[in-house]
């Protein structure tokens, strides 16, 4: 079965979309395509791509049939799952300090400084993986501490720097040659190893299930439970929908039932309940 690609809105139905998730969920669809001297395109397919292009295209058809430009969506018809139906990972503050132990215990066994440096700077900014592994030096203000990302997810973006990472971009040194902030070992192309540190750093610190994206989710959840708007949180992040920083809201819930108790708890002594129990009356 063909991608869908090809085809004309209204040509399209359940069936190619069905075929479009067998296709794409093994990596049939994946390529790895130089475009310029410096810039290529990586698709790897997988499940989670075919899912999240799939809910995509539900969108625009969802759109399309309300401006009655076709009359249904196929998307709805199609036998295909469309959500993951799981939470965002994230990390406790304990399971933090679980991950710079790792981090470490690394450098003092001598592991490549730049894995390390692209590592901690992940859990300090927030950032995607390659807005951290593929940075260049225009995108670095280090006096105004910011990162001026040229091509993001959401186009240009302006990130925070705080000063542990400012720290750590001022340690990096700046080789000639190369426009990239951690350059490969060899070609043009920005440094390609830290898949092998990430595993080994995750089995250091005991986090099994923890990926180059665990760092992200926790700084947003880590935020918004420390009582930061979603609005800030949203700037730090990068993220141009306020829907896409919403979904911390809904997380680490700890510290949303102590503030709830702290609040609940004013309330309680003015209603002089404060420690006691209500009396159900006949």
């Amino acid at each position: 079965m063909p991608l869908p690609g090809n085809k004309h809105t209204g040509e399209v139905n359940a069936a190619d979309i069905e075929g479009f998730v067998r296709d794409v969920t093994p990596g049939k669809t994946a390529k790895d395509e130089k475009v310029a001297p410096r810039k290529r395109i990586i698709v790897r397919g997988g499940a989670g791509a075919a899912r999240k292009v799939v809910r995509d295209l539900s969108a625009v058809y969802s759109f399309a049939v309300r401006r009655e430009l076709v009359a249904s969506n196929p998307v709805e018809r199609a036998a295909v799952r469309k959500t993951d139906n799981q939470r965002e990972h994230y990390l406790s503050l304990e399971e933090v300090k679980r991950l710079g132990q790792a981090f470490d215990a690394l450098v003092a066994e001598g592991a490549n400084a730049k894995a390390i440096a692209i590592a901690r700077l992940w859990a300090l900014t927030g950032c995607r993986r390659n807005e951290i592994a593929a940075l260049r030096w225009d995108e670095v203000d280090l006096d105004r501490g910011l990162l001026i990302l040229g091509d993001t997810k959401t186009g240009r973006s302006v990130r925070p720097l705080s000063l542990a990472a400012v720290a750590i971009l001022s340690e990096v040194e700046h080789m000639g040659g190369s426009s990239y902030v951690f350059p490969g070992t060899t070609g043009e192309n920005h440094y390609q190893g830290t898949k092998r540190l990430w595993a080994r750093v995750k089995t250091m610190a005991k986090l099994p299930d923890a990926t180059p994206h665990t760092p992200r989710h926790t700084l947003g959840s880590t935020a918004v439970s420390g009582g930061e708007a979603l609005a800030l949180t949203g700037a730090i992040l990068g993220h141009s929908n306020p829907r896409s920083t919403a979904i911390y809201a809904h997380v680490q819930r700890a510290p949303m039932k102590k503030a709830a108790e702290r609040v609940s708890g004013k309330l309680a002594k003015a209603l002089n309940l404060d420690g006691k129990r209500t009396q159900r009356r006949a």
